[in-house]
């Protein structure tokens, strides 16, 4: 099961070939490397030789960008009412994964739909397009990245949205600590959502590999859950995990306890020179 996030109109996928991608940014244009683009070029495009950025990786690790005109430091993009800030950083992200509009409309149509007030807890939240979502539905958020700059940028992107009023939290932490010590405090959540990354360390140099530590993860969210939980959600963009890895998990930790239905597949975004689908990554959701 492949899901698209093929309805934007501040961003695309113009042409993607050898190893990169062209996209569209507003009305801005950068070109940056991608590992799941093996096939060669399909179409000549001159906004190949043109974009406003490119990003270059350098052989001994990491790379810079190129600019061919003076960019702002940053600019807004808008997916339907939800407004974020993107910007070039110098480890080729923007500050946003388009192609989670897929998770942001499922997790609005849950919330929406739930007929009660829903407190949700986005783990290893990044700059918080999960938890603009969950709270422009109406739900109080408790967002948690080991990434002070993060935890800013998700605040200024509720504020770009016009969600300042919403009941957010911004927590600058070891998730697995704070999910540890949430668990000792007793607080509950009935959403759950995680964007574990392949390896990383913490604010205190605590060590993450997800191939350790996404079970135990997931098991100690478990704890966590209110006596009505709605969802989990996960997403990994771990190259060569399997869909089927967090179907298992969900399964073994979430529906045989609690029922419920488990739902995994990949997300995407279409490419428009080619016609073809780019894969971005893979998604688990359980649901009462």
């Amino acid at each position: 099961m492949i899901i698209v996030a093929d309805d934007w109109k501040d961003y695309e996928i113009i042409d993607a070939k050898d190893g990169e991608k062209l996209e569209r940014w507003g009305k801005y244009i950068l070109r940056r490397p991608d590992p799941q683009v093996i096939w060669p070029n399909q179409s000549a495009g001159e906004l190949w030789s043109k974009p406003h950025g490119h990003y270059f990786r350098s052989k001994s690790g990491g790379g810079n960008w190129e600019f061919k005109i003076k960019l702002p430091e940053r600019w807004t993009i808008s997916y339907d009412k939800l407004s974020f800030y993107i910007e070039p950083t110098n480890f080729k992200h923007t500050g946003l994964f388009p192609e989670q509009a897929v998770n942001w409309k499922w997790i609005i149509d849950k919330i929406q739909n739930a007929s009660r007030k829903i407190s949700v807890l986005n783990l290893f939240a990044y700059t918080g397009g999960a938890t603009v979502a969950a709270a422009y539905a109406g739900a109080d958020v408790c967002h948690v990245d080991a990434s002070k700059g993060m935890v800013t940028w998700a605040k200024e992107n509720i504020e770009l949205s016009g969600l300042s009023d919403k009941k957010v939290r911004y927590i600058t932490d070891d998730v697995v600590k704070f999910v540890q010590r949430e668990f000792r405090r007793g607080n509950k959540y009935d959403a759950i959502i995680m964007d574990p990354p392949s390896y990383g360390r913490g604010p205190k140099g605590e060590l993450w590999k997800i191939e350790d530590s996404l079970y135990m993860i997931i098991d100690e969210c478990s704890k966590i859950l209110s006596d009505k939980p709605l969802f989990m959600l996960i997403n990994s963009y771990t190259t060569g995990f399997s869909p089927i890895i967090l179907q298992n998990i969900l399964n073994v930790l979430l529906s045989s306890k609690l029922g419920g239905k488990v739902t995994c597949g990949e997300v995407g975004l279409p490419i428009t020179a080619p016609g073809l689908l780019l894969p971005c990554g893979i998604f688990g959701r359980w649901e009462a």
